[in-house]
């Protein structure tokens, strides 16, 4: 699936020292929401943020599983010189993950942030029925969606981030999210599929400290997977480290790739 994609910074010069960085975004994210992240990270290379399919501009498809994004990354890769550094959040970094274990070859760096190769017990599925009760034909502003989410998500920030994937136009308003697509596939994002493999390459685990995502009894799946992978916390920072600690994510990430 030919995903689509936002390039920041110039290409290499030595394209072998500074291989292209992919981002992908978790559950209900876009490019967008890593676009000052992907300009402080592209002084020396290529960043390529996606939009993750059934995300954004990228096309829809009732498959949402980590073989199916994985395989979506492998094009993006393919597209852009065929080897690249790797950065996942969440949902993209389950999908960063995949990539690594089943094409490695394509990978040079891995950074997995706040999340682990394991099956998670809650559900997103409270963000994805309330984004759906909103009366999108009483919407002509963004303002007008914050007032139909507030009944079900109470937090102002977290329905900041939902209503990024609205989209106003012309008078009317749309999700650039397949809700459908996502709710039906729901089972399969909280989980990680077996896999028997593993990567050898660099890899990097990045947490919050306020964030309960990546637990101790996940380690052993990790360490088993991911022999090379370190592990570094930041400490103001919960599951969206990138957000709440954006100059300490960028110095890890910076320093890791480095």
């Amino acid at each position: 699936m030919h995903l689509a994609t936002t390039v920041t910074g110039a290409q290499s010069a030595d394209p072998g020292a500074h291989p292209p960085l992919l981002v992908a975004h978790g559950l209900f994210g876009s490019a967008r929401n890593w676009g000052a992240i992907a300009r402080r990270l592209a002084h020396d290379r290529q960043v390529v943020t996606v939009d993750m399919r059934n995300h954004g501009d990228s096309p829809r498809s009732p498959e949402h599983s980590y073989l199916a994004m994985a395989g979506d990354l492998a094009e993006t890769i393919a597209a852009h010189g065929g080897r690249a550094d790797m950065l996942g959040h969440s949902m993209g970094g389950k999908a960063a993950m995949m990539l690594a274990l089943t094409e490695p070859s394509l990978v040079n760096r891995l950074v997995v942030a706040d999340i682990a190769p394991v099956e998670y017990g809650h559900s997103q599925m409270p963000y994805v029925r309330a984004m759906q009760a909103v009366d999108l034909s009483a919407v002509n502003r963004r303002s007008d969606a914050d007032a139909g989410l507030a009944a079900h998500v109470p937090e102002p920030s977290l329905r900041a981030f939902l209503l990024q994937s609205l989209a106003v136009e012309e008078g009317r308003a749309r999700w650039k999210l397949n809700l459908e697509a996502l709710a039906a596939q729901m089972p399969a994002i909280m989980t990680f599929p077996a896999v028997q493999a593993s990567f050898g390459g660099p890899t990097l685990f990045l947490t919050g400290a306020r964030s309960d995502y990546v637990r101790p009894e996940h380690w052993p799946r990790i360490r088993t997977l991911f022999p090379a992978a370190r592990h570094e916390t930041l400490a103001a920072a919960g599951h969206w480290l990138h957000a709440d600690a954006p100059a300490a994510f960028i110095a890890a990430v910076g320093g890791f790739l480095a």
